[in-house]
């Protein structure tokens, strides 16, 4: 009996859980913010209707009354209309991060494949090369002169 509950938790779960709109409940903040603020509206009209008064004149002469009522249908209003149109897609963006990335690569590859563009990296980062022939200033050192052995 008790795999029998936890198989229809499971089944009622998995069900939920592929409902568009239960998924659209759950991942939207604004229709959950409507729903919050329809219920509480209407919550409080209910509180003004039923404090003794008979709800005709309550409703012709409470203009709080019909302040929460007119929130709560609005609020009633843009849920519906969120519900309707189904879970909301998701953008896919090709954002900054993505585009620095791709630049960043490709110009590694630029760099590894070309030399012309190697070249100029390495000017921009090293400075350029610059010719460079060593002549001397200094005359070589004397020779020693020969000595011959004195006998």
């Amino acid at each position: 009996m008790a795999k029998s509950k936890a198989a229809k938790a499971g089944a009622a779960a998995t069900a939920a859980s592929s409902n568009p709109y239960v998924r659209r409940a759950l991942e939207d903040e604004e229709l959950r913010d409507n729903i919050r603020v329809a219920f509480e509206a209407a919550r409080d009209a209910y509180g003004r209707l039923s404090n003794g008064k008979k709800p005709v004149k309550a409703l012709a002469d409470d203009k709080k009354l019909q302040k929460d009522l007119k929130k709560s249908a609005e609020a009633l209003k843009e849920a519906g209309a969120a519900l309707r149109e189904g879970p909301k897609k998701k953008k896919k963006r090709f954002g900054l991060g993505k585009l620095l990335f791709v630049a960043i690569i490709g110009g590694a590859i630029a760099v590894a494949t070309n030399e012309g563009i190697r070249n100029k990296v390495l000017d921009l980062v090293f400075g350029a090369e610059e010719e460079f022939d060593y002549t001397s200033t200094t005359a070589p050192p004397p020779q020693p002169a020969a000595t011959t052995p004195t006998t």
